[in-house]
């Protein structure tokens, strides 16, 4: 995909990599599904989606086990079932780890 964008909007990236927006996260008023894979190496969990809930007022957390950062190529079927979950469920909150073992499922938040 990067390799499809102009140079202009490649060097706008770095720019926007440097500057922090922490801060206007409290601004979303509205829910949001936060979907990333457990073997994610180019953005690691641990070191980005995990901290989103606790800056987010109204926050679901869906952690796919064993899913690299193209999640939705690799675990289409579990990152569209999140998202169908979500859309009629969107205000619960929480944190969920799905996998083979633990599939997304309908009301299953926790």
């Amino acid at each position: 995909m990067a390799i499809s964008a102009s140079a202009h909007a490649a060097l706008g990236c770095v720019t926007a990599c440097l500057e922090d927006f922490r801060a206007d996260l409290a601004a979303i008023s509205v829910p949001v599904l936060v979907i990333q894979g457990d073997q994610d190496r180019v953005l690691p969990y641990e070191a980005t989606g995990s901290r989103l809930p606790a800056l987010l007022t109204n926050a679901r957390c869906v952690v796919i086990a064993g899913g690299p950062h193209a999640i939705i190529w690799t675990h289409a079927d579990e990152v569209n079932q999140a998202l169908l979950d979500f859309i009629g469920h969107p205000g619960r909150v929480g944190r969920r780890h799905s996998g083979p073992e633990n599939p997304p499922q309908s009301g299953r938040v926790g």
